[in-house]
């Protein structure tokens, strides 16, 4: 994959936030958490370049950036975080004011014509079939008409961070995908399994709001 277009696009985005979240979630003082900042640049260029591109199709693409991003700047800690201390880094590192203004814009599409288009055409191409570090998802229509489930039997996070020897920090990834949903603010999300924790696969289910669970 190459490092211009969005990979640049996401560090130039995002690369502060993380910066900072460095000193006020993981406790670095500021010089440290510039030496960090600079080796994981470094590192997110090298994985990005590692990577095969994604298919013009292929609207996990973005994820996988992500996740990138987040393993780059936990390869160049001094040490390694807990679950706990990752996850409240990622979130707090991606949840800007530009992060939430497009939550709010993808939640007013939820459950759209498009938006269900999108999911099927999503589950139709098994991505992840040619491309190891992409994902293959079932859409799950809710018999009741409450909304939808995305159900994940293959996941590129997993495989990346795995390869990283970071695969034990995957849920500090999985957790955002609940405060995503929030942000949006138009669902509910529901899930029961994750293929990090050893399921037999990874559920994101969509309720509309005041639907009930």
């Amino acid at each position: 994959m190459k490092y211009t277009g969005m990979p640049l696009g996401m560090w130039v985005l995002f690369a502060r936030s993380f910066r900072k979240r460095l000193s006020s979630i993981l406790e670095y003082d500021s010089e440290t958490a510039g030496t960090i900042t600079a080796k994981a640049k470094q590192q997110y260029k090298e994985i990005i370049r590692s990577l095969p591109e994604f298919e013009k199709a292929d609207r996990f693409r973005m994820n996988i950036v992500n996740c990138a991003m987040l393993s780059a700047f936990l390869l160049s800690l001094p040490e390694k975080p807990t679950v706990e201390k990752a996850t409240a880094f990622y979130r707090e590192s991606m949840m800007t004011g530009a992060m939430k203004w497009f939550c709010r814009q993808s939640g007013r599409k939820k459950f759209t014509d498009a938006d269900v288009e999108g999911m099927k055409k999503t589950a139709a191409l098994r991505a992840a079939e040619r491309n190891p570090y992409s994902w293959n998802m079932d859409f799950l229509p809710y018999a009741d008409g409450s909304g939808y489930e995305a159900r994940f039997t293959a996941c590129g996070i997993c495989r990346l961070m795995k390869e990283l020897g970071l695969y034990e920090l995957v849920p500090a990834m999985c957790r955002l995908d609940y405060t995503m949903s929030e942000a949006g603010g138009a669902t509910e999300f529901v899930r029961q399994y994750t293929l990090a924790s050893g399921g037999p696969y990874c559920d994101c289910g969509y309720r509309k709001k005041g639907a009930g669970i």
